[in-house]
């Protein structure tokens, strides 16, 4: 097996449902040791969502694969003397919990510093550690609403609708991955101190909102939702084909001129609605029933083929089983299967971050998810040194096997 840059470091994980499992997910492809503290009994709450095989949760073990499971209850003082344990042997600790509960725990950030001043603390929440939403519970669609996503989502008069994806949650993740990444990098690179990592789902929002912010700070307009155009950029949109939609991204007035000449219009080209990106923007409306016309005579396939033929930025608009049988994503192991004790082989998403170093094939750990409490004799014996007798004690009063 290929080195990978996160060799070595342990990261103790006391996340659960997305936000945090993700991130830890993201050190796991890197090639860190995750310790996914889980609660006994019930566990993460995300192995109570489905979809099921066999009464596995596939919502589970998308994102905790190869990850080690110990069962702690935080709340007992067996639990937290575990926990400090295993807080002196690990250079991470990654939590999500709403901020002040790992305080009331008698762990919070000036806590666990004392008893490892080297250890790097990660706090993912909805609102962060400062400010007067702090306290506030929140989930993925909240702080996609009040980070303004929504309201940039959808078509215009349309309801407010999420993003297809938990990017609430998601984004948080990485951003988290990041924040760890760059505090490990200081660590190593400045001085022997860990320090303390928060990030808020709801500034994660923010951050991705781009075009919007830009737009409204030298506008002052505010910016609703447009479909699948571009907010900037034209033409950048889904076009209704003979048999489907399909996507060009004319991103420049070279792109512009090079589709005008291929579909036989040439004169759009010095048409004044249409010569610069800004006047195709500001006539949109009249640019864009002109494009369908012409995309509706052709199937989808057939403007694919003329299109990236003429080295155009083009593209249909998949449905997830098309990703299935997409070569390009089988050529870049975005897709990957690996065995899940219950449920047989499962397919899971590959690592996006390609490494020259890391053999593609090396770059997702094939484990399995583990099962609730499946390590916690192998890390109380192997981080704490428990002798055989006292692992026994352990696993029978929080119900592990």
């Amino acid at each position: 097996m290929a080195k990978k840059p996160l060799d070595g470091v342990k990261v103790l994980d006391l996340t659960r449902v997305l936000a945090g499992p993700y991130c830890t997910m993201v050190l796991k492809n890197l090639g860190a040791e995750i310790i996914k503290v889980e609660r006994p009994v019930t566990g993460d709450d995300s192995r109570a969502y489905g979809p099921y095989v066999n009464g596995e949760s596939m919502y589970f073990t998308s994102i905790n694969r190869g990850k080690k499971s110990i069962t702690i209850d935080l709340k007992s003082e067996e639990g937290k003397k575990v926990l400090t344990g295993l807080i002196k042997e690990c250079d991470v600790i990654v939590e999500n919990y709403k901020p002040g509960t790992m305080e009331k725990l008698g762990f919070g950030y000036e806590d666990i510093k004392k008893i490892n001043p080297e250890i790097i603390y990660a706090a993912m929440s909805g609102f962060g550690h400062t400010g007067p939403y702090s306290k506030r519970p929140a989930y993925d669609m909240i702080v996609q609403g009040m980070g303004g996503v929504m309201s940039i989502t959808g078509e215009p008069g349309g309801k407010p609708v999420r993003v297809g994806t938990s990017i609430g949650d998601i984004t948080a993740g990485i951003f988290g991955a990041i924040g760890i990444l760059a505090a490990l990098y200081e660590k190593k690179g400045t001085k022997d101190e860990g320090q303390k990592v928060d990030v808020a789902m709801l500034d994660c929002q923010l951050a991705i909102l781009e075009n919007a912010i830009a737009k409204y700070s030298a506008t002052g307009v505010v910016p609703g939702p447009l479909g699948a155009k571009h907010p900037s950029i034209a033409p950048f949109e889904a076009y209704k084909t003979a048999d489907s939609y399909i996507i060009l991204a004319c991103g420049n007035d070279k792109l512009w001129a090079k589709f005008c000449n291929l579909v036989g219009k040439p004169e759009w080209i010095e048409d004044p609605r249409f010569v610069t990106n800004a006047d195709r923007s500001s006539n949109l409306n009249e640019l864009s029933p002109m494009m369908e016309e012409i995309f509706m005579t052709k199937t989808t396939d057939e403007w694919l083929d003329l299109l990236i033929g003429a080295g155009l930025p083009a593209g249909p608009i998949n449905t997830v089983d098309r990703i299935f049988k997409d070569p390009q994503v089988a050529a870049r192991h975005m897709l990957i299967e690996a065995e899940q004790p219950n449920a047989g082989k499962v397919t899971v998403a590959g690592n996006p971050i390609k490494l020259s170093s890391v053999p593609m094939e090396e770059e997702v750990p094939t484990d399995p998810a583990p099962g609730l409490g499946e390590h916690t004799a192998e890390i109380l014996r192997e981080y704490l040194g428990m002798d055989d007798a006292a692992v026994e004690e352990y696993v029978n009063k929080f119900n592990v096997r």
